[in-house]
């Protein structure tokens, strides 16, 4: 299952999405620690497997609190998006 994080407004839609399905498959959660901010935490979810999300503080400014770390162009991905090594993670924007 995919999950959205963030949301839509008039500039356009910000969003994270964690591939729930990858995420079950990870042991150490390296995506977690690479956020240079903090957005990101380890639950368990509604069938009790333990699976990355957003945090519910950061959800409605990921646009803002990315900002930093997404890169101009297509010349690097972000520190969660490169330490997720299958690739469960991606940004809308």
């Amino acid at each position: 299952m995919k999950a959205h994080y963030g949301y839509k407004d008039g500039s356009g839609e910000y969003f994270i999405v964690i591939d729930t399905d990858r995420c079950v498959q990870c042991s150490d959660g390296a995506c977690v620690p690479a956020c240079p901010l903090g957005l990101l935490e380890r639950i368990q979810d509604d069938y009790d497997d333990t699976v990355c999300a957003v945090k519910e503080a950061s959800r409605n400014k990921v646009k803002y609190a990315c900002a930093p770390c997404k890169p101009v162009g297509a010349a690097a991905a972000p520190p969660c998006v490169a330490a997720c090594a299958r690739a469960g993670i991606r940004h809308t924007w």
